[in-house]
């Protein structure tokens, strides 16, 4: 690796470790940064997925109060968070990069939609949070369990899908639902991380570089999710997200 593509790798894992303790997202840093340093988009995407796992356990240890608290509540979760990475890393694994890279275009379209329309998701799903809480789990584990597997398979976009599933059980807190989304988004990478890296999929001086910054970013990214409006952090992400697809579908 050049200077300059440690350093876009390094400034990237800081911003995507940062980004997903705030809201999620952090995945179209990693993943651009890791195909402009030349890796196939599929093994970019398997990189990715196990330099943010890192950044991840940081965020939830900043969470750690939180996740005392609502420890028992998240157990459900992290169980379907395990189960649906490893169904997502086995599909990625068995796609291969001739049939994974024609859909990038289209996971990053969508990934950027679920951002752009989040409060529109969450306005939805509120109905579902005051009441008839069967069906209200009943839809937030179903959710849960389609967004664990698409997180083991590419992932962008997931903590938003997560954070709507869980305000219709959590009551409308950010914080317990942040906690909650970032240990099973954490668990959903390990799983996917231990199946990508078996399959040889890893690069592991790029994927070093954004691990070291993405602990960085995901411990400080807490703070910075106490303090910033949610809504400008997404606005930043929908930006980046919309450039990032309109890049791949021309290429």
């Amino acid at each position: 690796m050049t200077l300059l593509q440690i350093a876009l790798l390094a400034a990237a894992g800081f911003a995507a470790g940062a980004i997903n303790a705030i809201a999620g997202g952090g995945t179209f840093f990693t993943f651009a940064a890791l195909v402009f340093t030349g890796l196939p988009t599929l093994d970019a995407n398997a990189t990715s997925a196990v330099a943010l796992s890192p950044g991840n356990l940081a965020s939830v240890a900043a969470y750690r109060n939180e996740v005392r608290t609502y420890f028992r509540e998240m157990i459900p979760f992290a169980i379907l968070g395990l189960i649906g990475g490893g169904v997502g890393a086995l599909l990625l694994i068995w796609m291969g990069d001739a049939r994974f890279r024609p859909t990038v275009p289209w996971l990053l379209l969508l990934a950027t939609l679920l951002f752009a329309f989040s409060t529109q998701i969450r306005t939805f799903v509120a109905r579902w949070s005051m009441g008839r809480q069967g069906v209200g789990m009943v839809i937030a584990y179903v959710t849960m369990t389609l967004v664990s597997i698409y997180g083991g398979f590419f992932g962008a976009g997931m903590g938003i899908v997560m954070l709507a599933a869980l305000a219709i059980v959590g009551g409308g807190d950010y914080h317990r639902a942040n906690a909650t989304k970032m240990v099973v988004s954490f668990l959903i990478q390990v799983v996917s991380a231990a199946l990508l890296i078996a399959g040889g999929l890893v690069h592991w001086p790029q994927a070093l570089v954004t691990v070291v910054a993405s602990v960085f970013g995901g411990y400080s990214g807490v703070a910075v999710a106490r303090i910033v409006p949610e809504k400008i952090i997404r606005a930043a992400v929908v930006a980046i997200g919309a450039v990032l697809t309109v890049v791949f579908f021309l290429k």
